[in-house]
């Protein structure tokens, strides 16, 4: 029996793991985990320093999690806490600039990753595959973006 869905969802699943895999799979010469890379791009996709817990959210794990992936990186001088002026029980993440610069690195090496695992496609057909999967995630409607 076919199974078109399941297929689907099977192949963008081994897409995707080989994408991050391919992109960010060794990253120890930066310093830090894939966990962490994750970290840094939620944070620098903020245009505000966001709060832990909304980063925590963003990120599907723990508060607790956030925490022991931020000390690390708050210990390499990636990452920065600051108190949060508007609640003082809440802690703000934002990049520093040995944080931004990592970041830029990790997103030169998704580039060169989607360029070479893309590429195989005609443009318009790309156009078309964004189209498609923008319209799946919108039906998923992640509340938190």
């Amino acid at each position: 029996m076919d199974d078109l869905d399941g297929d689907l969802l099977e192949t963008l699943r081994s897409v995707q793991w080989r994408l991050r895999r391919s992109a960010h799979g060794d990253v120890d010469d930066l310093g830090i985990t894939p966990a962490q890379g994750r970290v840094l791009r939620v944070v620098g996709r903020c245009e505000q320093p966001p709060r832990m817990g909304e980063v925590a959210v963003r990120l599907h794990i723990a508060p607790r999690s956030l925490t022991d992936l931020a000390d690390p990186l708050e210990r390499a001088g990636l990452l920065r806490r600051t108190p949060d002026p508007g609640n003082r029980r809440s802690v703000l993440l934002e990049l520093t600039a040995a944080g931004a610069s990592v970041l830029e690195e990790l997103r030169r090496r998704s580039r060169a990753t989607a360029t070479g695992a893309l590429g195989v496609l005609p443009v318009e057909d790309r156009r078309r595959l964004l189209e498609l999967l923008r319209t799946v995630e919108g039906a998923l409607a992640d509340p938190v973006r």
